[in-house]
């Protein structure tokens, strides 16, 4: 099936040799996301880019030392740890026997990943392996030396697109996907890769921040200052259901969270806005700003009903 989200300049198909000198590499191309995502997270995080430094920010501002200094230092997005929590609950729910084998799309520097198989093994579920997919090397690589420092021998880092990655077929229990469905240009793809790597009957888990829309609509312009085309994508709901479907998911559960992330954003807006010293103190003031203004940007947005967050789970066949 054809990836159904619009404006899609065409498939990520994972790590290559960039453009010829002269050519210019388009939004969706492998060379044109690994950039275009690279420039946006650079400009929202830099911060974590120094991650020793910023680890030391955090514990003077917190208190937590050690690891629990890390868990949410790249968890400034939509949903925050918040929407980990969710996934760490889908999966709990779903149980399994032995050991599992899980692993991450669009994994950025690591922080939901290891925030989240904390919680799934604090929940009482084994995870034996944990592999983060991202597609931008300087990502994997704060991502690779923050396990280093917090021991993490069973978190591997993947170099990769999330529609080639370099693992066996059925070769995992739980797929999941916190907060970057909006950055893959062609979902459809990734949702079938995802299927591929899924054992029969194993669970897939997403949330919809800022990617899906109720039907074809785009979202407003004023939401475009702060989420710009070319880095973040969105789909219509019956595109992302008739996906699942062609990648071969049953059981398909979407839960509508349009009230509870309202609600959430509400909260972490107040939190930015009393602590805005101490946050641009971590991220810088630049960074503080943006988070804001993305933040008040999904919400309007929400309100607006011209994007639908949403919890999906759903089950190999």
């Amino acid at each position: 099936m054809a990836d159904t989200g619009p404006h899609t300049a065409g498939p990520d198909t994972g790590p290559g040799p960039g453009p010829a000198p002269g050519a210019t590499a388009g939004a969706g191309s492998p060379a044109g996301q690994r950039g275009a995502q690279l420039r946006y997270h650079r400009e929202l995080f830099p911060a974590l880019h120094d991650w020793e430094r910023t680890e030391r920010s955090i514990v003077e501002f917190s208190g937590e030392e050690g690891p629990a200094g890390l868990l949410g230092l790249d968890q400034m997005g939509h949903f925050g740890p918040q929407g980990c929590d969710l996934v760490a609950e889908a999966v709990i729910a779903h149980g399994g026997a032995g050991p599992l084998d899980v692993c991450e799309l669009g994994s950025g520097f690591g922080g939901a990943l290891r925030y989240t198989v904390d919680k799934i093994t604090a929940g009482g579920l084994s995870v034996r392996r944990a592999h983060g997919v991202d597609l931008v090397p300087e990502h994997c690589a704060v991502s690779r030396s923050i396990n280093r420092a917090q021991g993490r021998a069973g978190v591997m880092d993947i170099c990769a697109s999330a529609t080639a990655v370099p693992l066996p077929e059925s070769s995992l229990d739980v797929v999941w996907v916190t907060g970057s469905m909006p950055h893959f240009p062609a979902p459809g793809e990734m949702l079938r890769e995802a299927g591929r790597l899924l054992r029969p009957g194993g669970l897939l888990v997403l949330t919809e921040e800022v990617s899906l829309t109720p039907g074809g609509e785009e979202p407003s312009e004023a939401f475009r200052v702060t989420h710009p085309r070319g880095v973040f994508f969105t789909t219509p709901l019956d595109g992302r259901l008739r996906d699942l479907a062609g990648a071969g998911f049953v059981d398909v559960v979407h839960g509508d969270l349009t009230r509870w992330a309202v609600a959430l954003l509400t909260d972490r807006l107040k939190v930015v806005r009393i602590f805005r010293g101490s946050v641009a103190g971590i991220y810088g003031a630049g960074s503080a700003d943006l988070i804001r203004d993305t933040l008040e940007a999904a919400r309007a947005e929400f309100l607006a009903a011209r994007l639908t967050p949403a919890l999906i789970t759903a089950r190999r066949a």
